[in-house]
């Protein structure tokens, strides 16, 4: 606890961090052989046109992606939720755009993609875990991911006791139905409350057979932290990594807990090899520890046609 406690609260080692120190060596020569994508990548695309995006990132060398809901099976409170931001966004579509999940597999099957994860809310896990799972049944997923904790449950160190308590729960229920449960992080939890690093009672309260992790690697940086130094300091609990890289260091402007700050920086993000982050290092430090999927993520990128491709070949190249 001690190690982990000095790990988190060290903060960005630059060093770490920076463009490329020679670590392609370090990477295992069969890893990395199914790159996915996160669809948050290119939505309009996707609203516009689902096969054509879908053909799209197949056709650049993509064998997984990851989708976002809402879905049709989410509660209605996520869908009024997203119907908020959406404005903001610039886009109304998501989960299956305007598809059935069996129009949706019939779509990737023809193009040779896998979906390996999901992303939905914590009402709808906690509620409907049976009906995510018979949407895997026809889809394939393992993986069911919270992408980040509802506001009103993080405001005092209280809420994060709660909140394990309700992961743990989430992941048994989850792991009845044959899903595996994952908690995407954004900025918060990285400072302390009450003397007490959020993120360290996460690891360390919830089940590691039960709960298990989605590092965003921007979001982490965002917040504070240095990813390898993370992936460490929890080995085996890390399954799967948003993989982004950065035009600058950059952290957010308050906590990292709501979409405006997100939003806000999403013009920082740069294709992989184009930034400033050691993307070898990380993904080396990543496989070792234990990450099997690595979903490229620009979001809501400009040009997704050219940005995708240029990170799909970037981390393509560190298998050679």
């Amino acid at each position: 606890m001690e190690r982990r406690k000095f790990i988190i609260n060290s903060g960005i080692a630059a060093s770490s961090l920076m463009l490329f120190s020679g670590c392609k060596s370090l990477l295992s020569q069969d890893a990395l052989n199914s790159i996915g994508v996160q669809l948050f990548s290119f939505p309009k695309l996707l609203e516009k046109d689902f096969n054509a995006g879908i053909k799209m990132v197949s056709e650049m060398g993509y064998k997984e992606i990851e989708m976002f809901g809402p879905f049709n099976f989410s509660v209605e409170a996520a869908k009024k939720r997203w119907k908020s931001i959406t404005p903001m966004l610039g886009f109304n579509g998501s989960g299956y755009f305007g598809h059935t999940p069996k129009e949706i597999k019939t779509i990737l099957d023809e193009h040779n993609i896998k979906v390996t994860s999901i992303h939905s809310d914590m009402d709808t896990m906690q509620t409907r875990m049976e009906e995510i799972a018979k949407e895997s049944e026809q889809l394939g997923f393992e993986y069911v991911v919270l992408p980040a904790i509802p506001e009103e449950k993080r405001q005092t160190l209280d809420d994060y006791k709660r909140v394990v308590e309700e992961f743990n729960e989430i992941g048994g229920k989850a792991k009845q139905v044959g899903l595996k449960f994952v908690y995407h992080n954004h900025g918060y939890g990285f400072n302390k409350i009450e003397n007490q690093v959020p993120i360290e009672l996460v690891f360390d309260q919830t089940e590691s057979n039960l709960v298990f992790f989605q590092m965003d690697l921007f979001w982490t940086i965002a917040g504070g932290m240095n990813p390898s130094d993370l992936l460490n300091a929890y080995p085996g609990r890390y399954v799967s990594m948003h993989v982004k890289d950065m035009k600058k260091l950059t952290r957010f402007s308050g906590d990292g807990g709501d979409p405006s700050q997100w939003m806000e920086l999403f013009p920082e993000m740069a294709s992989l090899g184009d930034g400033v982050l050691d993307i070898p290092k990380i993904i080396s430090t990543a496989q070792q520890q234990g990450v099997k999927h690595f979903y490229i993520e620009q979001d809501i990128v400009n040009n997704p046609e050219v940005a995708l491709k240029k990170s799909f070949n970037y981390l393509k190249s560190l298998n050679v």
